[in-house]
């Protein structure tokens, strides 16, 4: 049968000798994973979200789940509320202090920071069984990266999945560019999960009514960012920020995500606000695809 196309166009059909290899026909045929010239040719094209009409909820574990019942009781039940209203979210939470007493042992013992990574996964179970325990009575439900493709299923069913934001690399963590603690923290974890399955949306629930130009729990004078690019946050070198850093690298990177919010979930209020629509908090946008 003759093939009127050429190797670059071959079907992934296809197989392509005459080089003492043989090639699956495609775009990618005999050329370099790490070629800048490929890199850039294989930026476009569709990436299909698996739950477009899904909002990830990141909850601060310090900010709000290490403050008991009196932040996270209110929290939960204003989840609950959204949840029978029709609204669709995944909520996923960290460690908060007893990840820092973690590491701060992990530190003193001298762990390599793969290490460091490794045993502070282990803790944000804690605050997710909390969490789900809570709303168990709702439809809670634990998601585990292993039920990732059962998400449609929970969520279709009217639950409410709940995840930890593990250190997305554990033992192969990259170095950090300061001192020796894991960028990748649960923050950057939950964001990773929500660009992988493509949620609509993702709101960082912290203890403040968005990001400052400084803490507003030490300074009065400080002042409410409304909205910012991840890229010009990150040339301020702000000395506090309410999320990790490495979030705003990976936003930058971002094909699905392309902006981010922090609100204030001390405020319960403001989470009903954000998933109405409204403007509130802090919106954090992807400067690269016009987020």
């Amino acid at each position: 049968m003759t093939n009127s196309k050429s190797a670059g166009q071959a079907s992934t059909s296809q197989l392509v000798t005459g080089d003492g290899r043989t090639h699956v026909g495609s775009g990618l045929m005999r050329e370099s994973l790490v070629s800048s010239k490929l890199m850039a040719e294989t930026d476009g094209g569709e990436i299909r979200p698996m739950v477009p009409d899904v909002t990830m909820i990141a909850i601060g574990a310090s900010s709000i789940m290490d403050r008991g019942a009196e932040a996270v009781v209110p929290l939960t039940r204003e989840i609950a509320a959204l949840n029978k209203e029709g609204h669709k979210f995944v909520l996923g939470v960290g460690g908060g202090a007893r990840a820092r007493h973690t590491l701060a042992i992990g530190l003193d013992l001298g762990l390599p920071l793969g290490g460091l990574a490794r045993i502070v996964g282990g803790v944000e179970e804690q605050n997710r069984d909390m969490l789900q325990f809570l709303l168990a009575p709702d439809g809670a439900v634990t998601l585990i990266k292993e039920h990732f493709q059962d998400l449609q299923l929970f969520l279709s069913k009217g639950m409410i999945p709940v995840c930890i934001g593990q250190p997305p690399y554990h033992f192969w963590e990259p170095p950090p560019q300061d001192g020796r603690l894991p960028e990748n923290g649960p923050d950057v974890g939950l964001f990773l999960m929500a660009e992988i399955l493509g949620t609509a949306s993702m709101v960082f629930v912290k203890d403040v009514d968005g990001v400052y130009d400084k803490d507003p729990h030490k300074h009065d004078d400080a002042q409410k960012i409304e909205k910012i690019s991840a890229a010009e946050l990150l040339e301020r070198k702000l000395h506090d920020l309410p999320l990790e850093r490495e979030v705003l690298r990976c936003l930058e990177n971002s094909r699905l995500l392309t902006s981010i919010r922090v609100i204030n979930g001390r405020e319960p209020s403001q989470l009903r606000a954000y998933l109405k629509g409204e403007d509130v908090g802090t919106l954090i946008t992807n400067s690269r695809h016009g987020g």
